[in-house]
């Protein structure tokens, strides 16, 4: 048997890595993160426990790098869905949606996430963060930033504040007053993106988990692949906070 090329090595390996994140998001959100091992995680992955290690250098870095994955997928696939739009306002409106559905959608992961932050490792800037944080430096620059280095900053600090918001235990924040404030300081009009009660939203037994399919390249199955998502129609919405005007038109 002839040796595996260095592009088929270098193939296996980043396969191999993106299962263990995959493995780290599934177990985190069924079990938490002190309930899951690190060999769970290998095991769940299919693994052998040592490629962990070799891969990260702890369990913290390993769940941090999974959930940054997770977001960079779910910010890719909602910018870029069909109908694809180059306007800069809907894109940033597809991005706030798109965060707001994982604080949404997955409580406890996000709660384990932001906890970690916290903690004495810090913010980990892993492969996976960098490609999440390019993706957002577009989404501001595309939405017309006249300063790119200090308007990320600034919408990943309040992406993190409302996330933060929604998994605080006991006394969470809606996502529907999460995002009223956030599209009135972006100037958007409440029916771009997703409005989180039109029936196009995703919910967390319907949420696409398109990050499975990029581990694996197996096709997600029917029931974790409902139809595209399309720009819901322009018309008055009782939760509006605006009554369908656009946060554009508000006089206060």
């Amino acid at each position: 048997m002839s040796p595996r090329s260095a592009s088929v090595n270098e193939e296996l390996r980043r396969r191999s890595r993106e299962r263990l994140l995959q493995a780290a998001v599934e177990l985190v959100g069924e079990r938490g993160y002190e309930a899951t091992t690190l060999g769970d995680i290998a095991d769940r992955a299919g693994s052998a426990r040592g490629l962990v290690s070799y891969y990260f250098p702890g369990k913290r870095q390993l769940v941090q790098s999974a959930v940054h994955r997770l977001m960079h997928r779910t910010l890719e696939e909602a910018v870029e869905r069909e109908p694809r739009s180059e306007d800069g306002r809907e894109r940033m409106a597809r991005a706030i949606d798109a965060i707001l559905s994982l604080g949404r959608d997955r409580p406890v992961l996000m709660r384990q996430h932001m906890a970690g932050l916290l903690q004495a490792e810090g913010f980990v800037q892993c492969p996976e963060q960098k490609r999440l944080a390019e993706l957002l430096r577009d989404v501001v620059a595309r939405q017309g930033s006249q300063n790119v280095d200090v308007d990320y900053p600034m919408l990943r600090s309040l992406l993190m504040g409302a996330v933060y918001a929604m998994v605080l235990p006991n006394v969470p924040m809606s996502i529907t007053t999460l995002r009223a404030e956030l599209f009135e300081r972006y100037r958007l009009d409440w029916n771009m993106g997703v409005p989180p009660d039109s029936p196009t939203a995703t919910t967390e037994t319907g949420d696409t988990d398109l990050s499975r399919f990029f581990a694996t390249g197996e096709e997600p199955d029917e029931r974790s692949n409902p139809p595209k998502r399309t720009a819901p129609e322009n018309k008055s919405n009782p939760h509006d906070p605006t009554n369908g005007r656009g946060a554009t038109d508000r006089q206060t």
